[in-house]
């Protein structure tokens, strides 16, 4: 589970995923390289290597299909007698390449950090992406640690790291593949409340012979009619009537629905329901009926999976048709917002005083995003492959921002900045100088995978900004950037709608669970080689910009 912001330090927008967060006006003459390119706008010539559109029953067959012959190409690729495929998504291009992601079992085992895919044409196999390059073998499938003993370390690490009201739903037996050499380990999963009053999913990794702490993640992923929003003024939102009552229910997107919580912590709450389809006030109240969150969380909702639709052809966060539901007024003054992959839900507090809902636009497409890493990539959110799903949601986030074309929350490379949380009007991250929060860090050095996620996604959220508008000082939407380089060079930006399929591509179809800093270089080179060439401008401006991060 991930907050919205750290919470050892109000200046960090964290919305995770779980493996299983003063509006301005376009009044400012822009300068950079996407100006020309409709905001959310993919190529005008479909690419040969972009995501092809499938039907959830094309989807469904193409699944199958890899199913029933895993068992081959599991042997193809050189997997062991005791190794299975078990297929989580496939992706189709445009010029008929598969992506198929798969999970691993050893002896009926999940393999944890074991995922793979496998790239074929005309079935021929292109290539293999795997996390983990070593074999999956163990010496022994009995455990000389218990399942207990692992239980309760799981347990009183959680209460170390500041949970409350722990419990662990028992320990199973896995194959930890995440680090190194493959092991016979526990995983726990540890649930309660953190200390915050976010929900607690801990889960913890631990050695079956010799009892040590392998790993541990949070698997709660955090963040951040006729609408009268508080941050994107009168919007239109996709209502449901049932006899003569409206109901905040989106039949259009996978059948997204929008709850009241009314200050409680666990459940799915109440659906929001009106008599005249006219919802909000456009400004909170500390009410916890008030309908002005709601609007703001249906209306993110509605724009992330027209975002994800437009651009990438991608039909709902797991790309299966089916829309996640939100849950606002979550808790008393919860200054928060997280998703949770385990209910596929999206949870947004009041803020300080119940005045100051976490519901803005891009913590919308922030945290949503965090449901697209997970049903991906899965990147593991600790270390470097942390940073970078961090990175992914604020990339996303910023995609939708500019998608929506609001002009009360106009598009920018800020995030959370209508939500001011450090209540002095300031965003919680910039992209273009990740350190200007006070904590991120600009470039990559050896020692950032040590930071919190929150911090450490500065390097990908730079490195994005730069592919996509470039070095040096130039005006957005009004707000102005000044983006440096660590190796004093000069980076022309190639649009941020090129970047965007760029880090999708990579995200989808390359990384993995345990990508790091210099694996998402070579993820994001991969990608621009299959959409524009590899000696394209594009694949030339994602070595430069990876170049200027300090990433070799």
């Amino acid at each position: 589970m991930s907050p919205l912001y750290a919470r050892h330090k109000r200046t960090s927008l964290a919305i995770a995923t779980a493996v299983a967060a003063g509006a301005l006006l376009a009044t400012g003459v822009t300068t950079s390289a996407s100006a020309q390119t409709p905001a959310g706008a993919a190529a005008a010539k479909p690419l040969a290597a972009a995501p092809t559109t499938l039907s959830a029953a094309a989807r469904t067959t193409l699944i199958q299909q890899a199913q029933a012959g895993a068992t081959e190409t599991a042997q193809h690729i050189g997997l062991g007698a005791k190794e299975k495929l078990v297929v989580k998504d496939v992706v189709k291009d445009t010029d008929g390449t598969l992506h198929t992601r798969y999970e691993r079992t050893y002896a009926g085992l999940p393999v944890l950090g074991g995922d793979l895919i496998v790239h074929t044409k005309s079935g021929k196999t292109q290539g293999v992406t795997r996390a983990n390059k070593s074999a999956v073998k163990v010496a022994s499938l009995t455990p000389r640690v218990t399942a207990a003993k692992a239980e309760q370390q799981a347990v009183s690490a959680a209460k170390t790291l500041g949970s409350a009201k722990t419990a662990a739903d028992g320990a199973r037996k896995v194959i930890w593949a995440g680090d190194g050499k493959p092991v016979l380990a526990y995983e726990t999963v540890v649930g309660g409340l953190q200390d915050d009053g976010t929900p607690n999913q801990l889960h913890v990794i631990t050695d079956a012979a010799t009892g040590k702490k392998l790993y541990e993640y949070q698997g709660i992923e955090n963040a951040t009619g006729t609408g009268k929003s508080l941050y994107s003024g009168t919007v239109s939102l996709t209502t449901t009537l049932s006899g003569s009552t409206y109901q905040l229910s989106d039949s259009t997107r996978g059948g997204h629905k929008t709850y009241n919580l009314a200050r409680k912590t666990s459940g799915k709450g109440t659906l929001f329901t009106d008599a005249d389809n006219v919802w909000g006030t456009g400004s909170a109240s500390s009410s916890s009926t008030d309908q002005t969150a709601a609007v703001d969380a249906a209306y993110g909702a509605q724009e992330t999976w027209d975002f994800y639709k437009s651009t990438f052809g991608r039909s709902g966060i797991k790309n299966d048709g089916v829309g996640a539901y939100s849950r606002v007024h979550y808790g008393t003054q919860y200054v928060n917002a997280f998703w949770d992959d385990s209910c596929f839900c999206m949870t947004y507090g009041d803020g300080s005083g119940n005045v100051s809902p976490l519901t803005s636009l891009d913590v919308a497409g922030h945290e949503m995003s965090h449901g697209v890493t997970s049903n991906t990539a899965g990147l593991d959110y600790s270390g470097e492959s942390g940073g970078l799903n961090e990175a992914t949601s604020d990339i996303f986030g910023t995609g939708v921002e500019f998608f929506a074309n609001n002009s009360n929350d106009v598009g920018d490379y800020l995030i959370g900045e209508e939500i001011d949380i450090n209540g002095d009007g300031t965003p919680l991250r910039y992209m273009d100088k990740p350190s200007k929060d006070g904590g991120s860090a600009d470039y990559w050095s050896s020692t950032v995978g040590n930071k919190d996620v929150h911090y450490s996604s500065g390097v990908a959220n730079h490195f994005f900004y730069l592919l996509a508008e470039g070095s040096g000082s130039k005006t957005i939407n009004g707000v102005t950037y000044n983006s440096p380089t660590s190796n004093g060079s000069t980076v022309t930006g190639i649009g941020r709608a090129k970047a965007l399929q760029i880090w999708y591509k990579a995200l989808t179809t390359y990384m993995t669970s345990t990508t790091n800093y210099k694996a998402a270089r070579t993820a994001t080179l991969n990608a621009a080689s299959a959409l524009y060439g590899s000696t394209s401008t594009e694949y030339k401006a994602v070595a430069a910009a990876w170049s200027a991060v300090n990433v070799a």
